[in-house]
């Protein structure tokens, strides 16, 4: 009888184990690998917030810098080779006059540089800027801000243009109070906002005064934020209303201020060919020597420019007629009232263009939109005139008696003290069609900001 051995399998002993080891590290490894990705991630997320804050940061100091820029105008007279330069000054001028005691820019003659400013300190953002011309016509600016470590740089540039002063945009516009008093009109010939009425009146509260009869069919802007405005009398009105009503309605207090244009006299000394001379009764392009204080009692013919030196008084006493431009080489700050331009009778005006056919002529009947440019003249009229064909802009200015007529263009007066109209003194303003500055007010210079070159660049 045979045996069947009984065969009995033997395990491998720790074959569990190695296998759970296995395990155990595959799980350990996927562990560190999502740990590790999960960090991974966490850093990308880290970076792409500072980088969102960095470009923040940028877009923040680029609208900073406009407006910074913005607030910058430099005299039309600037020669091209200090166009920057007085770009420089003029944006450290205005920050140091702001209080901005914490941004000092620099500059080499190459560029501005805006130093670093800082927008939170917390998160360390900040944004710096470089400001470099490109042509006679164009600066560009690029701006850089930073969170931490990471920057973020826009580009974009700013075009040279010239500011057209807004005061042209009035009948009237004057720094000092206006005061009217009798039976006074001022009206537009086309419409009614031809008499319109701008008013700084800085150092008097009392900006507007209405007496007696007159009216003023425009409406009324004062930038004195304290300003008032007095109407006494039945018929004293605004905008074609009287009383309260009329203040209420027509009148704005607290406005932003226009820009006043700068007269350049000197401008038309080219034109000048000949001294003054008592005994000459039609006097072309003419020179009055400082303290030649002419009388003119008889009719005068004056025909192209008058060029009027200080220290003088200049007195028409009798029937002017004027076929140019009567200009007074003063000083735009001086209020004194010493030099004087008086108009005591009445006056004929014609247009430049309508001067002769004349070598001395040809050029200046390219000269429009002004009649008299006088800073530092006071200006007053008595008598009467059909037009004055042009803008009118002295330190000081009276309208009285039965002076008035049709004035082509506005009446600036740059002086503080009050500005006077009495009598009979009806005014029509005819500004229908003026689209360019007149002859010898300079336009401004100001930096115009050109979105179509907004980029962001890497440096």
């Amino acid at each position: 009888m045979k045996f069947v051995k009984n065969l009995t399998r033997q395990t491998q002993r720790g074959s569990v184990l190695i296998i759970s080891m296995i395990f155990v590290i595959i799980f350990a490894a996927l562990a560190v690998s999502m740990a590790t990705m999960s960090g991974t991630n966490l850093q990308i997320a880290e970076n792409l917030r500072k980088a969102n804050r960095a470009r923040a940061s940028a877009e923040s100091g680029l609208h900073i810098t406009r407006f910074w820029l913005n607030r910058i105008a430099i005299s039309g007279l600037t020669t091209p080779s200090q166009v920057f330069n007085q770009i420089a000054a003029s944006l450290q001028n205005d920050l140091t006059a702001n209080g901005i005691s914490n941004v000092t820019t620099t500059y080499d003659s190459s560029t501005i540089t805006i130093p670093s400013v800082i927008l939170d300190s917390a998160q360390n953002q900040n944004f710096t800027a470089v400001i470099r011309q490109l042509d006679a016509e164009t600066l560009q600016i690029d701006v850089t801000g930073t969170s931490g470590i990471i920057t973020r740089t826009i580009r974009t540039d700013y075009d040279f243009e010239t500011r057209a002063n807004s005061v042209f945009d009035y009948g009237v516009a004057t720094k000092g109070p206006l005061e009217l008093a009798g039976n006074i009109e001022l009206t537009g010939i086309n419409i009614a906002v031809e008499a319109d009425v701008y008013i700084e009146s800085e150092n008097q509260n009392e900006a507007l005064s209405i007496i007696g009869n007159s009216q003023i069919a425009g409406d009324v802007k004062i930038t004195n934020p304290d300003a008032y405005v007095t109407l006494q009398g039945g018929q004293a009105g605004i905008g074609g209303e009287v009383g309260q009503e009329a203040i209420d309605n027509h009148v704005s207090i607290g406005e932003v201020p226009a820009e006043f244009p700068e007269p350049n006299p000197t401008y038309f000394e080219q034109y000048v060919q000949t001294t003054f001379d008592a005994n000459t009764v039609i006097l072309d392009n003419i020179r009055i020597p400082p303290n030649t204080n002419p009388t003119f009692s008889a009719d005068t013919t004056l025909r192209g420019i008058i060029f009027i030196e200080v220290p003088n008084t200049i007195t028409f006493s009798g029937h002017v007629d004027i076929t140019g431009i009567i200009v007074g080489d003063g000083s735009i700050d001086d209020n004194s009232g010493e030099n004087q331009i008086n108009f005591l009778g009445s006056v004929s005006s014609s247009s430049v263009t309508e001067l002769p056919d004349e070598p001395q002529f040809a050029q200046i009947k390219d000269e429009t939109g002004t009649f008299l440019m006088a800073p530092g003249f006071s200006v007053s009229m008595g008598g009467s005139f059909d037009v004055l064909n042009g803008a009118i802009a002295a330190n000081g200015i009276e309208f009285f008696g039965d002076a008035g007529g049709i004035i082509n263009g506005s009446i600036l007066n740059y002086s503080d003290n009050p500005m006077t109209l009495s009598g009979n003194s009806d005014l029509y303003f005819n500004r229908s069609g003026t689209t360019e500055i007149p002859a010898g007010f300079i336009p401004e210079i100001i930096l115009q900001y050109d979105p179509n070159t907004y980029s962001e660049i890497i440096l």
